[in-house]
């Protein structure tokens, strides 16, 4: 076996054949996820290489080698420089299956991204070729062409707008998590793209935006909740969520910091119990999210006492007994001991010995991923880049027009909350029939949340928009699996489809006595994907864990909030996150599948998946002991940035202005937007270095400058002399608000039994042949009892109504 060979679910994807021509984080990622499941990725860079091979300003490597980022993100891919125009590359790009580009995100001074694609010339002198195109704004709209960067996109998106304390400057997620999101849902996006043009011949363009990406991952779905809360958008100083923290979230303790979520009245009623204030479990106004915030102080002041006087174990140790999600405040030196992750080996060296890395977020059939090889040297194999020879595949199948990548494939859907659902809703939006289960007595969680819409809607279980999202393009069915006839239903169903996905705490299936073995004893061809927080082994097997849990342990909340704060987390990323990386870990055992004929287990976890995003950290700190951490709205790659106050406006985030000078050139052309003043002329600010030196002082200048003056006037005057500026924009009015979120159509309207037809995002990317996304709404509790238990199992209409009868199945929660 070859050292490229690999185990045999490394090599699902041998024979796919990629030419990424992207840089920096978004494009590299999206083609790291393919290189680990076994495709073969030749990288095209221009002479200077990519950027990232560099490292930023506070990254670079002491001796010149490329920087670690860079090699995590680019190991086992071989480096050709050129372009478009050069016959070695014209030959490597008759070859490819699936071709990516990302262009258009300055992250590190002055550069030309684009290779020159011509994608319709391309595609027209290769029908069956899939190209992945990631832009800050998609390649439509008045903005396709405006300039951008992670923090500016923040703004825009909505993303900045959620976190704040009450009153002060909002802040960036740190991290760059849009960018790693954008790459993870690139991989999701091509991979089904490209097997079809394999089967069909029939290829895709795909265009993905990183400012409707930030949108998804970090806004929770905030468009929505204000309109189903308001009812409308049009006052914007009655919008329903206005930038908050979570609470209780990350607290200090005696030796720390600990963290909680409690994303469910049960989850807030133990908290507590556990801070010794059981009196306060009738307060309903404290149950609830926004009540806290109202009260905001008064509740610090019940809780951090108790907090404090306990070290952070010992908290741990209560939460967790108490089923409590609750976690450690990692970075990138302490989550390297972290028990669960230490045993159940997470980290390893890089093919050099140089770091250590996170390895691949997924195993299938419990198989550790090998190291990778080492990155590319820049321009390695100019005389020897080739995609490895493959076997000859059967002539394309013929296939419907407009058929989607997935169409035929059942999966049968256990999941609940956030990222179980978000994994099943893209793989239904691809075209697979997802039938996802609940019980009248268990309903999804997600769709408890929609109790604070109970003064809204009779059935306001119906109406979270998370759940609407979430769960659209499935059938919705109701089983009590604690009863045998019900249990017996579901094994019938399994039975019926290809894929099994659930994200319970690993003992549950369990109880139920739904092993791997039985699920391969039922249906030998199924695969079981199986997504628990923390994994099914090791100490913490059983914790339950939320996206909250995971930005706590891995490093993301260590390095978002303010320098002279505490860590605070970004608020919603590591749900869709860890969806997108389940999809494509199901993907990639489908496919292996086809090879091996049999169904496979695969284990695709939260935290490993939130550890891969927030990899830098880890990287950083193994290689040199850097420990990198919390700037508030400052970066190591663009000076002067920040949020800087103009006139009052009607909202809450109405008055800040996100401006990012990401070049020497753009701090040339700020300068003159300013009038030169005196200040601005001093020579050791013409360079990055030099104004991050001077960044108090250049803030306290723009402060004064903005300070009073109309913020739109002043993002037209800077985006005029190409200065990344941008409006820090409420996520409840982006419809209103955003005219490139308007003309991609990236919100859509399905029509809703409940709720009617309320805007929710559709996906951060478009198929060219797919006008919408969202083609059913999300299903009502039980909706499709009769379509799956009587038209796909066979039960008679009688039997259907004996099981309601007697509580099997329902449509309405127990005990409302």
């Amino acid at each position: 076996m070859s050292e490229r060979d690999g185990t045999a679910d490394e090599r699902a994807l041998a024979g796919v054949r990629v030419l990424d021509f992207s840089q920096q984080i978004a494009g590299p990622y999206c083609s790291k996820l393919f290189v680990d499941a076994g495709a073969d990725v030749i990288k095209v860079e221009p002479a200077t290489g990519d950027a990232l091979r560099r490292g930023s300003p506070s990254t670079a490597e002491p001796d010149g080698r490329d920087a670690p980022l860079f090699t995590f993100l680019n190991a086992g891919k071989q480096s050709v420089v050129g372009t478009v125009a050069d016959s070695q590359v014209a030959a490597l790009l008759a070859e490819a299956d699936l071709v990516i580009e990302a262009h258009g995100l300055t992250c590190d001074g002055p550069s030309d991204d684009r290779p020159g694609l011509d994608v319709a010339a391309l595609r027209e002198a290769h029908p069956a070729l899939v190209v992945l195109s990631i832009t800050p704004y998609g390649l439509a709209g008045p903005w396709a062409d405006r300039g951008a960067n992670e923090f500016t996109l923040q703004a825009e998106s909505g993303s900045t707008a959620m976190r704040a304390l009450l009153g002060q400057e909002p802040f960036q997620a740190g991290g760059r998590v849009g960018e790693w999101a954008a790459g993870c849902f690139g991989a999701v996006a091509a991979l089904p793209a490209v097997l079809r043009a394999r089967a069909t011949g029939r290829g895709e363009h795909i265009d993905l935006s990183i400012l409707e990406t930030a949108n998804f991952v970090f806004t929770n779905y905030s468009e929505t909740m204000n309109r189903l809360m308001n009812g409308s958008p049009a006052d914007p100083e009655h919008a329903f969520l206005a930038p908050s923290v979570e609470t209780p979230s990350i607290e200090p303790t005696a030796d720390g910091f600990v963290g909680f979520c409690t994303n469910s009245r049960q989850q807030f009623s133990d908290f507590l119990l556990m801070i010794e204030r059981p009196d306060l479990q009738a307060d309903e106004a404290l149950a609830q999210f926004a009540g806290r915030l109202m009260r905001f102080d008064e509740w610090t002041g019940i809780m951090r006492p108790w907090l404090s006087g306990k070290t952070t174990a010992e908290i741990i140790e209560l939460a967790s007994l108490l089923r409590i999600p609750v976690a450690p405040i990692g970075n990138g030196e302490t989550v390297l001991a972290h028990e669960q992750l230490a045993e159940r080996g997470v980290f390893g060296p890089d093919a050099e010995g140089r770091f250590l890395q996170p390895r691949r977020p997924y195993r299938i059939d419990d198989a550790g991923p090998k190291t990778p090889p080492p990155a590319p040297q820049l321009g390695e194999h100019a005389d020897s880049a080739a995609f490895r020879d493959r076997e000859a595949e059967p002539g394309a199948t013929a296939e419907a027009d407009g058929a989607l990548p997935l169409e035929g494939l059942r999966i049968l859907d256990l999941t609940a909350w956030w990222a179980g659902p978000a994994a099943t809703q893209v793989l239904a939006s691809f075209g697979a029939e997802v039938i996802h289960v609940e019980s009248t007595t268990r309903p999804d969680g997600l769709r408890m949340v929609g109790g604070m819409m109970q003064a809204h809607y009779d059935q306001w279980w119906d109406a979270c928009p998370h759940f609407l999202h979430a769960n659209s393009n499935k059938l919705g069915v109701t089983l009590d699996l604690a009863n045998p006839r019900g249990l017996a239903l579901l094994e019938e169903l399994i039975g019926q489809c290809d894929a099994v996905v659930e994200n319970f705490t690993p003992r549950v299936l369990d109880n139920f006595g739904l092993s791997w073995e039985r699920v391969r004893e039922i249906n030998p061809r199924a695969i079981l994907l199986r997504m628990p927080a923390f994994g099914l082994s090791g100490p913490w097997r059983d914790h339950p864990g939320f996206a909250q849990t995971m930005e706590q342990l891995s490093g993301l909340a260590w390095v978002t909030g303010h320098v002279d704060d505490q860590p605070r987390i970004p608020r919603g990323p590591c749900d869709p996150v860890a969806g997108m990386h389940a999809a494509f870990a199901l993907l990639v055992a489908l496919e292996q599948r086809k090879a091996s004929g049999h169904g496979h287990h695969v284990e695709s976890t939260m935290v490993e998946a939130a550890l891969n995003i927030a990899a830098e950290q880890v990287l950083e700190w193994s290689a040199f002991g850097r420990l990198l951490g919390r700037e508030g709205n400052r970066s190591p790659l663009a000076a002067p940035q920040g949020l800087y106050a103009c006139a009052e406006g009607p909202g809450a985030t109405d008055r800040w202005l996100a401006l990012s000078v990401a070049t020497d050139a753009q701090w040339r052309a700020l300068r003159e937007a300013l009038g030169r003043p005196e200040w601005a002329m001093d020579p050791a600010l013409e360079t990055r270095a030099g104004r991050r030196a001077a960044h108090d002082s250049i803030d306290a200048h723009l402060g004064a400058w903005t300070a009073g003056r109309d913020r739109a006037e002043l993002v037209a005057l800077l985006r005029a002399r190409g200065v990344f500026a941008s409006e820090v924009t409420s996520p409840c009015r982006l419809l209103q608000t955003n005219p490139q979120l308007r003309a991609r159509r990236y919100f859509e309207r399905p029509e809703h039994p409940v709720v009617s037809a309320m805007p929710l995002p559709g996906l951060p990317f478009r198929y060219e042949g797919v006008e919408r996304w969202l083609r059913t709404p999300a299903p009502t509790l039980g909706q499709h009892n009769e379509a799956v238990l009587c038209g796909i199992l066979g039960l008679p209409r009688e039997a259907l109504e004996e099981l309601e009868a007697d509580g099997v199945i329902g449509s309405r929660p127990a005990g409302l």
